[in-house]
């Protein structure tokens, strides 16, 4: 008996239309642009609060707008990059910006050693002192900025301070000296910062195996080693999400220099960029120079969360 080959299929007619190719669809059945359509809203509210006045901001950076702009006395000019160059040609913004990457690295240090400290710390003690614990924290993080510094510049005041009268340093005025004022608004950062670190790491620390921590304990290995070398390399991404956000946060510290120092301090000498820029824009009425101090503090943030993310990604790590 012999087995013939089927017959092959007739050739489609030269001028039948192909049929369209079928849209993706997930193993729901849902077409790959069903999520988008859910985040539709979001992404407008974002660009209508986010894209658009970031926007309005370089535009701003790259004209003349001063106060005569402003009133309608004088027509706005296009300036290119000058109030760029007058800004990286001006010695008193590299100081200033010098002055704000050191303060953000010491706070962002500060925040991250508290706060991994006791959330490592909530791990060991029972329920009752972690609940106390977390809502001291807690109540720390949920004070306002104006609120926070006003009551750490009393504590530490030179004349009614009880931290003065505690350790009997007499009249001395923590805002007047350019170190000492900026350790004290370093404290009340660290202070109203390191609950999002030690609520955000220690449930990272909860989610750990035990097992695993377990076999390195009874390897031998102390509870500084099981940290470096267990618990941290797990929690990595949850690090670097923390990190990311201190970054943020401390880099634009507005409020606690501008209360805690009186607007930057005597003659200045505790400015950051984000108040420099407010005084430019308001004080000066330097609208454009403001608005381009604005634009260097996005793209350095930006620069260093786009380099945290790629070696995050290079050592294998996804967020």
């Amino acid at each position: 008996m012999t087995l013939t080959a089927p017959a092959a299929a007739p050739p489609a007619p030269a001028g039948a239309a192909k049929q369209p190719a079928r849209r993706p669809r997930s193993r729901t059945g849902t077409s790959a642009w069903t999520p988008w359509l859910y985040l539709l809203p979001a992404l407008a509210v974002l660009g209508a609060l986010l894209v658009y006045p970031v926007y309005q901001l370089g535009l701003i950076s790259f004209l003349e707008y001063t106060q005569a702009q402003v009133s309608g006395g004088e027509p706005t000019s296009f300036q290119g990059l000058g109030n760029y160059t007058a800004l990286f040609t001006d010695p008193r913004f590299r100081e200033v910006l010098l002055t704000t990457v050191v303060f953000a690295a010491a706070c962002v240090a500060g925040t991250l050693v508290v706060g991994c400290t006791l959330a490592v710390l909530l791990t060991r003690i029972r329920a009752l002192p972690r609940l106390a614990l977390m809502l001291a924290a807690l109540g720390a993080w949920a004070t306002p900025a104006v609120t926070g510094s006003t009551v750490w510049v009393f504590l530490f005041d030179a004349d009614f301070g009880p931290v003065n009268r505690l350790f009997g340093l007499g009249d001395f005025s923590w805002t007047y000296g350019r170190y000492s004022a900026f350790a004290l608004v370093l404290l009340e950062v660290v202070w109203c910062s390191f609950p999002f670190v030690m609520v955000t790491v220690y449930a990272g620390i909860r989610a750990v195996p035990t097992e695993v921590l377990e076999a390195a304990a009874l390897d031998g290995a102390s509870q500084w080693r099981i940290w470096r070398t267990v618990t941290a390399p797990l929690l990595r991404p949850i690090l670097a999400v923390v990190t990311i956000q201190s970054v943020i946060w401390d880099f634009k510290v507005f409020t606690q220099i501008y209360v805690m120092t009186n607007g930057g301090g005597i003659a200045g000498q505790n400015l950051v960029l984000n108040v420099y820029a407010y005084q430019q824009a308001f004080a000066s009425s330097q609208y454009s120079l403001g608005a381009a101090i604005g634009v260097v503090m996005l793209l350095l943030l930006l620069g260093v969360t786009l380099v945290y993310l790629r070696l995050l990604r290079r050592q294998g790590e996804e967020l």
